[in-house]
C-alpha cells in the first residue's frame, strides 16, 4: 500500500513520510476481516498451490502484507517505488525479500507470479496509464493465477460518476474509481473477476472502498 507509480514523484513523495507511515499505519490490516478473507482466497490459487510460485505484494509500503502473506505458507516478496518504504519494510522485517521496482516496467519474467497483491497501489497512476499497468501486470501472472486489489471507490454523495476523481491523498495526489469502470478496464486487459467488495468508509476513512478479485 504505498508507490508503485511511475515516475520519481511518488517515490520521492513516499520518501518522505516512510518512517511516520510505517507507524501509523502498523497493524491497520488486523481488523479488516473482509480484506483478510480475501487474502487468503488469493493464496489459494492453483499456480501457488499447485506450482509453487511466489506472491507479489506490488506497492508493498512497510511490507505488513507480504509478512502477512509468507505467514500463510507461501513464497511472498514485496515490491515497491519508494527507497524510503523498502528501507522500513527490510527494517522491521528482515528476514523477507523485498525490491525496488516500479508497475509501468516490472523487473519479473512473463508468467512468473501465481498471485498478485495490489493493495492501494493503483491508486496514483494517472487514468490514462492505467490500460498499460494492467497490461503489465497481465503479463507477470500466470495462468489461473489470482489477483486482489484494493482502491478508494467513487462516492455518489460528492457527485462522482463513472469516471476517476483526483482527490488529496494527504501523499500525493490519488484517484477514487467507480468500481465498473475499474472492472472494466481490467476486462479489457485480459482478466476476469471473480469477487468484488464494496463498502462504506470506517472511522477514519474519508470514502468508500473498493476491492477486485480477478484471474
Amino acid at each position: 500500500m504505498a508507490a508503485t507509480g511511475d515516475g520519481v514523484g511518488v517515490g520521492s513523495a513516499y520518501d518522505g513520510v516512510a518512517e511516520l507511515y510505517a507507524t501509523l499505519f502498523r497493524g491497520e490490516l488486523a481488523g479488516k476481516e473482509g480484506e483478510l478473507a480475501a487474502i487468503r482466497q488469493l493464496v489459494a490459487a492453483p499456480p501457488v498451490i499447485g506450482r509453487g510460485l511466489p506472491v507479489g505484494d506490488l506497492g508493498c509500503g512497510p511490507g505488513e502484507a507480504t509478512e502477512l502473506l509468507a505467514g500463510l505458507g507461501v513464497r511472498a516478496f514485496g515490491l515497491d517505488l519508494s527507497v524510503g518504504m523498502l528501507a522500513q519494510a527490510q527494517l522491521a522485517r528482515p528476514g523477507h525479500p523485498f525490491v525496488r521496482g516500479t508497475l509501468t516496467a516490472l523487473p519479473l519474467a512473463d508468467g512468473s507470479l501465481g498471485a498478485i497483491l495490489a493493495r492501494y497501489s493503483l491508486i496514483h497512476l494517472p487514468p490514462a496509464q492505467l490500460p498499460s499497468v494492467l497490461a503489465e501486470l497481465r503479463r507477470v501472472l500466470a495462468p489461473g493465477g489470482l489477483l486482489l486489489t484494493g482502491f478508494f471507490a467513487a462516492d455518489p454523495t460528492l457527485g462522482d460518476t463513472d469516471r476517476p476523481v483526483p482527490f488529496d491523498h494527504k501523499v500525493t495526489t490519488a484517484h477514487r474509481w467507480p468500481i465498473d469502470t475499474l472492472a472494466a478496464l481490467f476486462r479489457e486487459a485480459g482478466f476476469t473477476e471473480t469477487a468484488r467488495t464494496l463498502r462504506a468508509p470506517l472511522p477514519g476513512e474519508r470514502f468508500p472502498q473498493g476491492t477486485l478479485l480477478l484471474t
